[in-house]
């Protein structure tokens, strides 16, 4: 709902900068979440060196938009909340599919464009805003369930860890405003907190255990 800014989550009272601390503070997990990522980088990537980068430099992106949005509350700052987390999501499944799962190139295309469609129909059949969300959470699920029972892979527990993490903090994303009269500080900031987490694992398999496949 908008007042002059977007207020959305249990914890803001009003229009101020800081009206959501616990929101807007819980980003730093992200930032932390990247350090390690570049940490990772800079002892060894081999072949993922650059997708290493570039998904540590989008889970610092993700961070800086996501506590904008916590601080600000405004349109162009929502629009820098969703964006990177959109981009992640899409580049991290086609990558996903070329270098786990060992597709051609433009099969890998299939994969961010049913996302998209998952991401549209989903608010539309149940009205749960968060659409791009659960296209993340299927395709985790599904890619890391194929890389443990068909490849044998072992970013498919890594996945699949970051599945069932995933399936908490969407919980608690969820419950923020249900719970909002009972406990007044909200339960969004834990969802920084954990997707940080899922971020980070997803990203070190990639870095660790994503094979560069033979042209295609």
């Amino acid at each position: 709902m908008e007042r002059g800014y977007i207020d959305i989550y249990c914890e803001r009272t009003g229009p101020e900068l800081w009206s959501e601390p616990a929101n807007a503070a819980t980003n730093l997990a992200f930032l932390v979440a990247a350090a390690a990522l570049v940490r990772l980088l800079c002892r060894d990537a081999g072949d993922n060196r650059a997708i290493g980068w570039f998904l540590a430099g989008m889970i610092l992106v993700i961070g800086i938009g996501s506590g904008l949005f916590h601080t600000f509350a405004q349109r162009w700052s929502a629009i820098a909340d969703v964006i990177p987390i959109a981009i992640f999501i899409l580049v991290y499944t086609w990558f996903a599919l070329r270098r786990f799962v060992g597709l051609p190139r433009w099969a890998c295309w299939v994969g961010p464009a049913a996302l998209v469609g998952i991401a549209s129909v989903v608010p539309a059949l149940t009205g749960f805003r968060g659409g791009s969300y659960i296209a993340a959470l299927i395709a985790m699920t599904v890619i890391g369930g194929w890389l443990v029972a068909v490849q044998c892979h072992p970013a498919g527990r890594a996945l699949l860890l970051a599945a069932a993490i995933f399936v908490v903090s969407l919980t608690f994303r969820t419950i923020d405003e249900p719970l909002c009269g009972d406990f007044a500080l909200g339960t969004h900031f834990v969802w920084h907190i954990l997707n940080a987490i899922v971020l980070y694992l997803v990203a070190r398999a990639m870095i660790q255990q994503g094979r560069r496949a033979a042209a295609r």
